[in-house]
């Protein structure tokens, strides 16, 4: 569960239209004044003095990658040697928004409204930068407009701005990452396709365009689009590679496609960057890495490794996370760490015992007994299960009157989830099949996280674990469709497959774990060794 999914998610000079289309030709890189880092290439002309040209992009550059308090910084540091460079404020106005990223804080909003009230009152010189800071004004317009309603207001405007500069790829960024911040309920994947139109032309011309590479990840980070994000994610890194979550978001790409040594590539390569103390970047940095490792390892069946990343996480402080999501952050991962690591190795005993943080948010105290509740559910134990249901109903009701409410459509997966393993832990199994085939048709819509447990890989645990092989193979397949290459998919598969006898379906499902996993050779699961003996007699 993440606190916003784009899910999951202008512009322009009014010079002379033949100057402005000069500018916007050029191959306008970016080069930072340190000569080893790298952040991509950004062409982003304004009026103000030849020198803010640079200390801008860079901002922008670092803005389009995610590091918005060195952005922040930056935009600040240029507001102070040109106060009145009008885009100046822009930029650290864009910063404070953190699209696709976090809600901002209410100072946050003060503070952004604040910043483009200046912008607008040194009256800028170019059109093109005034339709920039009008269409972000009306994210920080004082109305008490929920944050979609601010969000949609800003993408209507930088789709104005698109329009009117054909030619500025940065309009292009920005106008496709705003339209990931909000969804269309009858198609909630049509914004997502509209950026990734947008974004493949500006890719394919500028391949190192941070924002054009970036946000086509996202655009393309749900299991339905996932292989068109496929190219942007083994570019994305070379592009700025001195940002860590430059090198940790093509990871997105890799989990969705089953790439586990890609994945695991990409996140160890962001967790040395993020802790290198010249980064200057917060802990969330490492532990979002950490999460994806966690995760590939289990899927590689590299159980060793996979605790190893929790015992790192556990000497990560709350305090050296500097992001506004801070408490929510941190205390997720306290309980989504070892309640992967027990869920995924169907260590149910382990599962059942989980606690969360006293001093957690509602819905991060939620996860634990949504773990429980799962556990419960395959022990059987009905009395287990209700009772973490309960606490997890409670927890949602307490989430929906807190300042943290907008996270309760995120809440309702595993809500329905912990219901259905607590329907079977009391032997209702119709119910507890149609509330998991529920979940599933829906993510099959929607999509899931990238290192969420897939509710139709339950549903086909389900089946199988009641004596229906045969419909458990069929969910099986489905859900290596969407989730390619997952551990427990492939053996619950080649299970059902042997039960059923059809051998050749469970030798390919047994040797494709195996390539997976290098043939065991950094594992003690016993499906593995399962595997190797299945594949010795046939």
């Amino acid at each position: 569960m993440r606190l916003l999914r784009h899910s999951y998610l202008v512009p322009s000079l009014f010079l002379p239209g033949l100057f402005l289309s000069l500018c916007l030709a050029q191959e306008g890189h970016f080069h930072s004044p340190a000569s080893d880092e790298q952040l991509g290439s950004v062409s982003f002309p304004i009026s103000c003095p030849p020198g803010a040209q640079s200390s801008f992009e860079r901002g922008v550059a670092l803005m389009h990658s995610f590091s918005y308090a060195s952005a922040e910084k930056q935009f600040h540091d240029l507001e102070a040697k040109q106060p009145d460079c009008a885009m100046a404020y822009w930029g650290e106005a864009m910063s404070l928004m953190r699209q696709l990223v976090s809600v901002p804080e209410p100072a946050d909003m003060q503070r952004g409204a604040e910043l483009l009230q200046k912008a607008q009152a040194l009256a800028p010189k170019t059109q093109r930068e005034q339709d920039y800071i009008h269409a972000a004004a009306l994210f920080y317009a004082a109305t008490k407009d929920e944050y979609k309603t601010r969000a949609r207001n800003y993408s209507s405007a930088m789709e104005a701005v698109y329009r009117r500069y054909p030619e500025d790829q940065q309009a292009a960024d920005f106008y496709a990452e705003s339209l990931m911040n909000w969804g269309q309920p009858d198609d909630p994947l049509a914004n997502a396709r509209r950026a990734i139109a947008i974004l493949d032309p500006v890719f394919q011309k500028n391949p190192n365009d941070p924002g054009a590479a970036h946000y086509l990840i996202h655009a393309a980070d749900v299991p339905q689009l996932a292989p068109l994000g496929l190219p942007a994610a083994r570019h994305y890194a070379q592009i700025a590679p001195s940002v860590p979550h430059a090198l940790h978001m093509p990871s997105h790409i890799f989990a969705r496609l089953g790439l586990w040594q890609e994945d695991i590539t990409s996140n160890l390569a962001s967790l040395a960057a993020a802790q290198d103390p010249a980064s200057h970047v917060g802990a969330e940095n490492q532990i979002h890495a950490m999460e994806f490792l966690e995760y590939a390892y289990l899927q590689t069946g590299e159980d060793a490794k996979a605790a190893a990343i929790i015992s790192q996480f556990q000497r990560v402080s709350r305090d050296d996370v500097t992001d506004v999501l801070r408490s929510p952050y941190y205390d997720r991962t306290i309980t989504i760490f070892p309640a992967m690591y027990a869920l995924e190795r169907h260590d149910w005993k382990r599962a059942l015992a989980l606690q969360p943080p006293p001093e957690a948010e509602p819905f991060n105290q939620a996860l634990a007994f949504w773990a429980r509740a799962v556990a419960a559910g395959h022990l059987r134990d009905a009395a287990a299960a209700q009772d973490a249901v309960t606490h997890y109903d409670a927890l949602l009701e307490a989430t929906k009157k807190s300042s943290h409410a907008y996270v309760v459509p995120h809440m309702a997966t595993n809500h329905d989830e912990a219901h259905a393993w607590m329907a079977f832990a009391q032997g209702d199994n119709d119910e507890a099949i149609r509330l998991l085939n529920s979940v599933a048709g829906k993510q099959d819509i929607e999509g899931k996280g990238e290192i969420e447990l897939p509710a139709r890989e339950m549903l086909a645990d389900m089946l199988r674990e009641v004596g229906r092989p045969q419909q458990a193979l069929v969910e099986y397949e489905k859900s290596l469709e969407v989730d390619p290459n997952r551990f427990n998919g492939l053996v619950g598969a080649a299970l059902a497959a042997q039960t059923l006898h059809q051998t050749e379906k469970a030798r390919i499902d047994y040797t494709q774990l195996l390539k997976n996993c290098d043939n065991g050779a950094h594992s003690n699961r016993p499906e593995l060794s399962a595997a190797k003996a299945f594949l010795t007699h046939h």
